[in-house]
């Protein structure tokens, strides 16, 4: 099947092989000074997103905007925030969930449906972070907190379930709209009125090119390698990677 956005009409593009090795972070330092705001801060718990009749399916995707509240941001998630599955969801390498503003016109166009903020189970949605602008191992200043950049969001079966939209998880593999997750460096109280401020630059590779590399191009063993020696990239989307290898 054909991806639904077309490098040439997006701007996005898949990363040859050899930049992973080449690029340096000095070739970044224009972004020493990125700064994103949040659109809307999300908290729920579990429930069933199951249509009558139907097997009950539990889900922390359907959240709720939270509005000039502080929260503390614990080192597995946000204060009144859970997750139904655990083994896919939360925990160190994924407490936060991210997911871009700029997207959801791209997905009402495409897919002819309404999606309010927020429709993809993020905590955050945040305006100025795609992943194109977002690299892993990317360390924001978050309010009091601070967190890290530390893989990219896998789409569940669950989030097609929620819009009516079966081949949801597909489109977003296919387009690396897909968001990200955070881990948390540093505790702290944070609020929807607090920017994402970048910090410090860890790697070359956004999270865009962690999702070509996963689900798009041909498995390449010295890129692939390099990026198994990422100690910012989550032990998780490793093992994606470790597949990919074996499926060679």
């Amino acid at each position: 099947m054909r991806p639904l956005l077309s490098p040439k009409k997006t701007g996005l593009s898949r990363i040859k092989p050899k930049s992973i090795e080449t690029l340096t972070i000095e070739n970044f330092m224009e972004d020493e000074n990125m700064k994103a705001t949040i659109i809307s801060l999300n908290i729920g718990r579990p429930k069933s997103i199951a249509n009558n009749e139907e097997k009950e399916v539990l889900s922390g995707i359907d959240k709720q905007s939270v509005h000039d509240k502080m929260l503390k941001l614990r080192k597995t998630n946000l204060e009144g925030d859970e997750q139904a599955d655990l083994v896919n969801h939360g925990g160190v390498d994924k407490a936060v969930c991210v997911y871009p503003y700029e997207h959801y016109s791209y997905w009402e166009d495409k897919l002819g449906i309404s999606l309010p903020i927020p429709s993809f189970g993020e905590n955050v949605t945040l305006q100025g972070g795609t992943e194109t602008d977002v690299h892993i191992g990317d360390i924001f200043q978050w309010g009091e907190s601070v967190v890290q950049v530390s893989q990219p969001r896998g789409p569940c079966f669950k989030i097609g379930k929620r819009h009516g939209v079966q081949k949801f998880p597909l489109y977003i593999r296919e387009t690396g709209y897909s968001g990200y997750y955070l881990r948390v460096l540093q505790e702290g109280s944070v609020s929807v009125n607090d920017s994402f401020i970048l910090q410090e630059r860890k790697t070359t590779i956004p999270i865009l090119d962690i999702n070509d590399i996963t689900y798009h191009d041909q498995p390449n063993q010295p890129v692939i390698e390099r990026l198994l020696e990422l100690d910012e990239l989550a032990d998780d989307w490793k093992k994606n990677l470790h597949r990919k290898l074996d499926s060679n």
